[in-house]
C-alpha cells in the first residue's frame, strides 16, 4: 500500500507539472486519471458529472476522436476556443484483442495554428505580388512579339516593361532581405556607425522621389555612433523615410531625429501624413498587410518595409514603437542600445 501511494504520489507530481492535458480513460471512456491542464485547456471544470471524457468537451470532431480510439484507431482533431486553439490526440491502448483504453492528450497550438495561417497568407500574397508585373511584362511583350504595337508606341511599352521589372526585382530583394533576417544569417559584420551620417546619405537617395511627392525633408540631433551593420541599419532608415515620402500629403514633410541617452540611440522619423488608424496599428509590422488596399496599390512599393524594419530593429536588440493621429501624421521611434566594440568582433 505504501509503495501503491507513493507510485500515485509520483504519477500526480509528474502529470500536474505538464502544461499538457492529460487524460487517461477506460474502454467505456470513463476517466481514471487525469491532471488540471486537461481542464484548463479544454475549459472545463471538474465535477462529478464529469466522470466520462465526453463531459468535458461537446464539441463533434471532439466526439469523433474520441470515438475513433475507442475503436482503437488513433486519432486527432483542433479545437477553436475563446482562449486559443487545442490539438486534441487521441491514443488507444491495444491488447491482441481488444481495446483496453485510451490515452488523450491536450496540446496549446495557439502559436502554432497562427504562424501557419501567417505562412499561407504570405504564400498567397507573394504569389499575387509576383503574378501581378509578370502578368503585365508578358502581355507587353506578347503584344510586341507579334507586332501588335505602333513604332510611335514601342518606348511607352518598353518603359512599362522596366517599371515592371524594376517592381520584380525590388519585391523579390525585399523578400531575400526578410528571409536573411528571419533565419538570422545576416553576416555579423558590426562595426562603429554613425545614425546622422547615415539619414544623410538616406534623405539624399530619396530627394527625387520628396521632390516628386512634393514633400520636404529636415534632419535634427546630433551625430550618434553605435556598433552595429550598417547595410541592416541603412534599412531601417530608408523604410521609415520612403513611408514617411509615400504616405505624406502633397505638400508635407518628414523630419528625421538622431539622439541618444546613455544606453540607448534613437532614431524618430515624423512625417505630417495621412496617419494610421488606431485599429490598424498593431498589425502594420505584418508583411503584405495594407491599411487601405485599394489606394496602397496605387503607391509604389512591396508591402514588405515595415517588416524589414522590425526584423532589422530587432537584429540589433532593439525597439520599435509608433505613435500615430489619423490624418495628422505619424512617428515611429527606434530604440537600439549603445555597444562598445569588443576585440576580436569581426
Amino acid at each position: 500500500m505504501i509503495e501503491l501511494s507513493q507510485s500515485r504520489e509520483q504519477f500526480s507530481l509528474i502529470t500536474e507539472s505538464m502544461s499538457e492535458g492529460l487524460i487517461i480513460a477506460d474502454q467505456k471512456a470513463n476517466i481514471l486519471a487525469s491532471n488540471v491542464s486537461a481542464y484548463v485547456l479544454l475549459e472545463a471544470k471538474p465535477s462529478p458529472e464529469t466522470h466520462t471524457v465526453f463531459s468535458l468537451c461537446h464539441s463533434e470532431e471532439y466526439r469523433r476522436c474520441i470515438h475513433n480510439a475507442m475503436g482503437g484507431i488513433r486519432a486527432e482533431c483542433i479545437l477553436n476556443t475563446e482562449n486559443g486553439d487545442r490539438k486534441v490526440i487521441a491514443s488507444p491502448a491495444n491488447s491482441p484483442d481488444s481495446v483496453n483504453g485510451f490515452v488523450v492528450f491536450i496540446l496549446d497550438v495557439t502559436e502554432q495554428q497562427k504562424l501557419e495561417t501567417m505562412r499561407r497568407e504570405f504564400t498567397s500574397n507573394v504569389s499575387h505580388e509576383l503574378k501581378t508585373p509578370l502578368t503585365t511584362i508578358y502581355g507587353i511583350s506578347d503584344m510586341l512579339a507579334n507586332g501588335m504595337v505602333k513604332s510611335e508606341d514601342v518606348s511607352r511599352f518598353g518603359t512599362d516593361i522596366r517599371n515592371e521589372a524594376d517592381r520584380l526585382i525590388a519585391l523579390i530583394n525585399d523578400i531575400v532581405s526578410l528571409s536573411k533576417l528571419d533565419e538570422d544569417s545576416v553576416p555579423k559584420q558590426f562595426e562603429e556607425v554613425d545614425l546622422y551620417e547615415i539619414a544623410e546619405e538616406v534623405i539624399s537617395r530619396l530627394s527625387i522621389s520628396a521632390k516628386e511627392k512634393n514633400v520636404t525633408a529636415s534632419l535634427t540631433g546630433s551625430h550618434v555612433k553605435i556598433t552595429g551593420s550598417r547595410t541592416v541599419l541603412e534599412e531601417i532608415i530608408y523604410n521609415l523615410c520612403d513611408n514617411a515620402i509615400k504616405y505624406n500629403i502633397d505638400g508635407g514633410s518628414y523630419t528625421v531625429k538622431i539622439s541618444h541617452i546613455p544606453t540607448k540611440a534613437m532614431i524618430t522619423v515624423s512625417d505630417t501624413g495621412t496617419g494610421i488608424p488606431a485599429a490598424h496599428i498593431d498589425r502594420i509590422f505584418e508583411r503584405f498587410y495594407r491599411i487601405d488596399k485599394s489606394r496602397s496599390r496605387k503607391i509604389k512599393g512591396t508591402g514588405l518595409g515595415l517588416s524589414i524594419v522590425k526584423h532589422a530593429v530587432s537584429y540589433h536588440g532593439g525597439k520599435i514603437r509608433v505613435r500615430s493621429t489619423s490624418e495628422k501624421g505619424t512617428a515611429f521611434l527606434v530604440e537600439l542600445p549603445i555597444t562598445k566594440k569588443t576585440d576580436g568582433q569581426n
